[in-house]
């Protein structure tokens, strides 16, 4: 990982959930990241896995949701 590559990490189910209930939104309405993304290739992610970002700014940092296609 590159040191100006935001962070990414897999979401566990539950955490999938409870962020599809917090935002009122089907895991189809999510956008998509591909599966043979360089980011996201070392997490060993699957076609309908949840990634979150983590990307900083001035405000602090900032979360982002992508699903795996």
């Amino acid at each position: 990982m590159h040191i100006l590559q935001p962070k990414h990490s897999k979401l566990k189910q539950d955490e999938v959930k409870k962020l599809l209930v917090k935002y009122n939104i089907s895991l189809a309405q999510l956008p998509k990241i591909s599966k043979e993304d360089a980011a996201v290739v070392s997490l060993g992610v699957e076609t309908g896995d949840v990634v979150k970002i983590e990307r900083k700014n001035d405000n602090g940092e900032e979360e982002y949701f992508r699903v795996v296609v």
